[in-house]
């Protein structure tokens, strides 16, 4: 059971004299658990490359409602759009847990693909990967909910995010069920039911901060 090869996550893809002028540019910041890193429809412009830690991208319907689109952890870039194009957020971001995240100005990033434009073509590999998996997401959650819906998502996180894990499965990111509900929109009761379901059929392992797909498959074919 393999997973395919995830794309290349915006900070490693920067060589030494790249990552070392962005530090230069920028100021680290710690954001606590449900602290927002962005709002959308905000005017501010700078970027933020997260070293460590997760958070959710949601985005706000006509009735204001937010559907969560995206997770984002370490070595992802977010942000860069409005920094770009000098237009509002096109989506808020949040905390799932504490999040360090490199902090660069908007005028202070635009200078720096100036002055390293071998960064630019990695800029744009970022967005269009960001916008297919929006757009993806969007649909599928507008037809799922509860268990299935949960089930797709960690399916999505696996392909994006996963690693072999040496016992076997795919280990998915360390987020709790607390966490996994968020995403989802769904309470941690939900979670912690699909979870117990799925363990008695071997679909999936867990333990403290990890949780392991058995069985891809399986899951996809969720009820």
């Amino acid at each position: 059971m393999r997973v395919s090869d995830p794309p290349k996550r915006f900070w490693p893809s920067l060589d030494e004299n790249e990552q070392a002028a962005l530090r230069e540019a920028g100021r680290i910041k710690t954001f606590r658990r449900d602290m927002p890193l962005c709002y959308e429809g905000e005017l501010s412009s700078h970027v933020m490359i997260i070293l460590k830690g997760w958070a959710k991208v949601t985005v706000a319907d006509p009735e204001g409602r937010a559907t969560m689109i995206a997770l984002r952890g370490p070595d992802e870039i977010v942000g860069e759009i409005g920094a770009l194009n000098q237009r509002p957020r096109t989506a808020t971001i949040i905390a799932l847990q504490a999040v360090n995240a490199l902090i660069v100005p908007g005028t202070r990033f635009t200078a720096f693909l100036t002055g390293h434009p071998g960064a630019w073509p990695k800029v744009v590999d970022t967005m269009a990967v960001k916008l297919s998996e929006a757009g993806h997401r969007i649909s599928q959650y507008s037809t799922l909910q509860g268990a299935p819906r949960l089930a797709a998502f960690m399916l999505g996180l696996a392909e994006q995010y996963g690693i072999e894990d040496p016992e076997g499965g795919i280990e998915i990111p360390p987020l709790s069920q607390a966490e996994l509900g968020s995403c989802v929109d769904s309470s941690r009761e939900t979670v912690a039911r699909a979870f117990r379901d799925w363990r008695e059929r071997g679909l999936i392992r867990t333990g403290w901060r990890k949780t392991v797909l058995l069985d891809l498959a399986g899951l996809a074919e969720h009820p």
